[in-house]
C-alpha cells in the first residue's frame, strides 16, 4: 500500500508543478502584455544611479512575475550595447528582490485554515478569470482575465503540491529520509539542482513552502533549499549568455556571482551562529522568533531578507563584480569586426520578453532608416562630384541594409507568434512593410552610384545647373526624412501631414527637373548619355521619397 501511496504522491506533485508552471507563464505573459508600454518606458530610464537600477529591476520583475525574463532581457540589452555591465548588475539585484513577491503571495494565500481559507478563495479566481478571458471582447479585459486565471491556477497547482506533500508526510520512510538530510551544503545543492531542472526559482521556492507547511521538512531545511534555488535560477541566464556576446556572458556571470555570494554570506552567518550558540540556534529558529506566525510566512520572509541583504552587500561592490566578471570571461581572441552586419538594438534573447523586443525592433527600424539615408547622401555625393572616396563605406552599408532587411523580417515574424497586446500586434503588421521600404531606398541609392559609374566610363559629368538641381532635390528629401522620422517615432500626425506637403513639392520638382533637362538638350548643353542618367536619377530620388512616405503612413493604423 505504501508503494501505491508514493506513486500517487509523486504523480500529484508532478501535476501540481505542471499547473504551477503554466500558471506562471499565463500570469507573466498577460501581465507583460498589459503593462507593455509602461515596461518599455521603465527600462528606458536606466541611468548611472545604482539605486534606480535596483528599483527598475524590482518593479519590472514584480510587474511581470519573472526574474528570468528580466535577466534575459538585460542580457539582450548588454549584448547590443544599450546597457553597461554596471547598469545590468543593479537591475539583476533588483530582479532578485522582485521575484520574492511570488513567495510572499504564495505564503499569504496558503495561510489560514477553515473551509474558506485564502487558498480556496484564490483557487476560485481561476474560474472567474477564465470566464472573463473567454467572453470579454476588449483585449484589455481578456488580458485581465488571463492574469486572474493565472493567479488562481497558481493556487490550484500549490494545492495539488500540498496534497502531494501531505501524502509524503504520512509515509514514515519518507519523513525519516528527509529528516536525515541535515547537511546545509547538501540542501543548498539539492535546491540548486531542482531549480536548474525546473528552470523556475518561483516553483522551487513554492515547493519548499509547501514542504515546510505540511511538516515534511523543517523551516531550517526549507531555508537552505530556498538559498539553493537562488543559485539554480542562474541557469536561464547562463544559457542565454552562452549564445550571446562577451558582455552578455559577463552579465550572466555577474548574476551567478551575486547569488553565490549571497549564499556564501548567509552560510558564514549560519556557521558563526552555530559556533557561538553551541548548535542551539539556526536560521529556522531565528526567523521563527523574528516573524511569529506560520512557517510558510517565515520562509517567505527569509527569502525576501536574503535577497535584500545580498543586494545591500553587493551594491557598493558592483564595480568589483564587473571587473571580476571581465577577468572570468576574457575578450575573444578574434572579436567580431565592427563593420560586419549586425543588429544595433536587438538581440535574439529579447524574444523571451516580447513587449521589450517590440520597442527595440522599432529602434532598429529607425536606425535602418538612418543607414538608408546615409547611403542616399553618399550616392548623391559620388554622382555629383565623381569622387569615390566614400564608395567602400557605401558598399558596406548596402550589405548592412540587406542583412537588416532579411533578419528583421524573420525577427518580426517570430514576434508575431508571441502573446502581445493589440497595439503591438498592429505595429508588427506594419513593421515588415517598413523594413522592405527602407531596403528599397538602399537599392535606389545603389542605382544612383551605378549612374555615376556610367558617367565615369564615358568620361563625362553633370552640368553645374544639373548638379544644383540634384542637390536641391536632396535637400527636399532630407526635409521629408526629418518629418517622417518625427512622425514615426512619436506617432505625430501633424509631422506626417507636413511630410505629405513636402512629397507634393518633390513630385512637382521632379517634373521641373525633366523639363529643364529637355531644355538643356535642345540648347546642346547636355550629352544624351548624361541626360539619360539624369532622368533616371530624378525618378529614383522621387521613389526614395515615396518609400519614406510609405513608412510614415504606417502610423495611421496606430493612432
Amino acid at each position: 500500500m505504501e508503494i501505491t501511496d508514493i506513486f500517487i504522491a509523486i504523480f500529484t506533485l508532478m501535476a501540481g508543478i505542471g499547473v504551477f508552471l503554466v500558471a506562471c507563464q499565463m500570469l507573466s505573459g498577460n501581465l507583460e502584455s498589459l503593462s507593455s508600454r509602461r515596461l518599455k518606458q521603465l527600462f528606458s530610464k536606466t541611468g548611472r544611479n545604482k539605486w534606480i537600477g535596483v528599483g527598475i529591476g524590482t518593479v519590472g520583475t514584480a510587474a511581470i512575475q519573472s526574474s528570468g525574463a528580466v535577466t534575459v532581457m538585460v542580457i539582450g540589452f548588454v549584448n547590443v550595447g544599450i546597457m553597461s555591465l554596471s547598469q545590468a548588475a543593479t537591475i539583476i539585484y533588483g530582479a532578485n528582490i522582485g521575484t520574492t513577491v511570488t513567495a510572499q503571495l504564495v505564503a499569504l494565500g496558503m495561510s489560514g485554515t477553515g473551509a474558506l481559507s485564502p487558498t480556496i478563495l484564490f483557487m476560485a479566481l481561476a474560474g472567474v478569470g477564465a470566464f472573463l478571458a473567454i467572453f470579454a471582447k476588449h483585449d484589455t479585459l481578456k488580458h485581465i482575465g488571463g492574469i486572474i486565471t493565472g493567479f488562481g491556477l497558481l493556487f490550484v497547482g500549490l494545492s495539488m503540491m500540498a496534497d502531494a506533500m501531505d501524502g509524503f508526510a504520512a509515509l514514515d520512510s519518507v519523513k525519516l529520509f528527509l529528516a536525515s538530510i541535515d547537511n546545509s551544503l547538501l540542501l543548498v545543492f539539492i535546491g540548486a539542482l531542482l531549480t536548474a531542472v525546473i528552470q523556475s526559482s518561483s516553483v522551487m521556492t513554492s515547493i519548499a513552502i509547501t514542504m515546510v507547511m505540511t511538516g515534511l521538512v523543517t523551516l531550517n531545511q526549507g531555508i537552505y533549499l530556498t538559498m539553493g534555488s537562488n543559485i539554480g535560477s542562474c541557469v536561464v541566464a547562463l544559457i542565454a549568455g552562452l549564445t550571446s556576446g562577451v558582455n552578455a556572458r559577463r552579465t550572466a556571470m555577474i548574476h551567478l556571482t551575486f547569488n553565490v555570494m549571497g549564499v556564501v554570506l548567509f552560510m558564514l552567518i549560519a556557521l558563526i551562529l552555530w559556533i557561538t550558540t553551541a548548535g542551539e540556534w539556526n536560521f529556522g529558529r531565528v526567523f521563527g522568533q523574528l516573524f511569529r506566525g506560520e512557517p510558510q510566512l517565515q520562509l517567505a520572509m527569509f527569502h525576501t531578507v536574503f535577497n535584500v541583504c545580498t543586494m545591500l552587500v553587493a551594491l557598493p561592490l558592483t564595480n568589483a563584480l564587473v571587473k571580476l566578471s571581465c577577468r572570468m570571461v576574457k575578450e575573444e581572441e578574434k572579436p567580431a569586426l565592427e563593420n560586419e552586419p549586425h543588429f544595433y538594438y536587438l538581440d535574439r534573447q529579447m524574444l523571451s520578453t516580447p513587449v521589450v523586443a517590440v520597442r527595440q525592433l522599432k529602434a532598429e527600424i529607425e536606425n535602418m532608416a538612418k543607414l538608408a539615408m546615409e547611403n542616399f547622401h553618399r550616392a548623391v555625393n559620388i554622382v555629383t562630384t565623381m569622387n569615390y572616396k566614400e564608395v567602400e563605406e557605401f558598399r558596406r552599408t548596402e550589405v548592412e541594409l540587406n542583412y537588416l532587411n532579411s533578419e528583421l523580417v524573420g525577427f518580426t515574424v517570430q514576434l508575431m507568434d508571441k502573446h502581445l497586446n493589440r497595439f503591438d500586434n498592429q505595429y508588427l503588421t506594419t513593421a515588415i512593410k517598413s523594413v522592405c521600404d527602407l531596403e528599397r531606398i538602399g537599392d535606389y541609392a545603389e542605382n544612383i552610384v551605378e549612374y555615376a559609374d556610367t558617367l565615369k566610363q564615358h568620361g563625362i559629368s553633370f552640368s553645374k545647373e544639373a548638379v544644383e538641381e540634384i542637390r536641391y532635390m536632396e535637400g527636399l528629401i532630407v526635409n521629408l526624412y526629418e518629418e517622417i522620422k518625427l512622425a514615426y517615432h512619436k506617432l505625430d500626425m501633424q509631422a506626417l501631414n507636413r511630410a505629405l506637403v513636402i512629397e507634393d513639392n518633390i513630385d512637382d520638382f521632379t517634373e521641373e527637373m525633366e523639363r529643364h533637362h529637355i531644355e538643356r538638350l535642345g540648347r546642346g548643353e547636355c550629352d544624351p548619355t548624361t541626360g539619360a542618367e539624369y532622368l533616371s536619377l530624378a525618378q529614383n530620388a522621387e521613389r526614395v521619397a515615396d518609400h519614406l512616405v510609405n513608412v510614415g503612413n504606417t502610423i495611421k493604423t496606430l493612432v
